[in-house]
């Protein structure tokens, strides 16, 4: 394990409350990544990476696979959390929120991938050092592989787009319920959802979604907490989607 260095200390970012993802929002939705392959976010939008390449299989891409996991887990800017969604002095000045501010941070190790201060924190077995803090569940064992993958194959700043936007085959199950997984479930899912709301119930997310508070929020519409909260607004392909599947009801097909 290397010696914590001054700027991007490891004990000092997690015993400073960096990570810690309690919430009083009622909606705050977030972007956590499950295994999934890079979905397309070539059609436009704020966290949409694109690019002109297709999808390597064999590759982890930052921009759909990565970022979104931490995004998920070290980004929510809600008052007093200290949180990774800008750089100060309460969360040893560590940016999350993108390529460079990541990389500006002194927490990757180009050279040396796995003595990274990320990749020895989001495997500490102290919970008071790990990333994410609880009561965050800790990252699965796949959604490590990815970032472990993605620092062994040089940290690149990468991106990819796999196909075109379907918006005429929107179904609950094909499209919304793993696109929840993926941008939503870090933090609206497992034993402690913020705000109650476990998005991986089908029932809970169409609650949201037929009184309106899922539109708003992907759209960013003022007094709505933002979707996802840092990073910038969804795809337009993924708000699409979203809205294609409310405006039919929000149905569980």
């Amino acid at each position: 394990m290397p010696t914590p260095r001054a700027n991007g200390s490891r004990n000092g970012w997690f015993r400073s409350g960096g990570l810690l993802l309690v919430t009083v929002l009622a909606f705050s939705a977030c972007v956590h990544e499950p295994p999934f392959a890079p979905v397309d976010d070539s059609g436009g939008g704020g966290n949409g990476g694109g690019g002109e390449n297709p999808c390597d299989p064999n590759t982890v891409y930052f921009e759909q696979q990565v970022l979104p996991i931490l995004l998920s887990n070290c980004t929510n800017p809600a008052p007093g959390l200290n949180c990774h969604h800008t750089a100060n002095g309460n969360n040893d000045r560590i940016q999350l929120t993108s390529y460079a501010a990541l990389m500006n941070s002194d927490i990757i190790r180009v050279n040396r991938p796995l003595d990274s201060d990320l990749w020895e924190a989001i495997n500490d077995t102290d919970p008071d050092d790990r990333m994410p803090r609880p009561p965050q569940n800790p990252l699965t064992a796949d959604q490590k592989d990815l970032i472990r993958r993605w620092l062994l194959q040089g940290s690149q700043n990468n991106s990819c787009a796999e196909s075109g936007c379907d918006t005429l085959n929107v179904t609950y199950s094909g499209t919304i319920a793993p696109l929840v997984a993926q941008r939503c479930g870090g933090c609206h899912g497992g034993g402690s959802p913020q705000g109650g709301l476990n998005l991986g119930s089908w029932t809970t997310l169409n609650a949201v979604a037929s009184d309106g508070r899922l539109a708003r929020s992907i759209r960013h519409q003022p007094g709505a907490p933002a979707m996802p909260p840092s990073g910038g607004m969804l795809p337009d392909c993924r708000i699409r989607q979203f809205l294609i599947w409310i405006d039919a009801g929000a149905p569980n097909n």
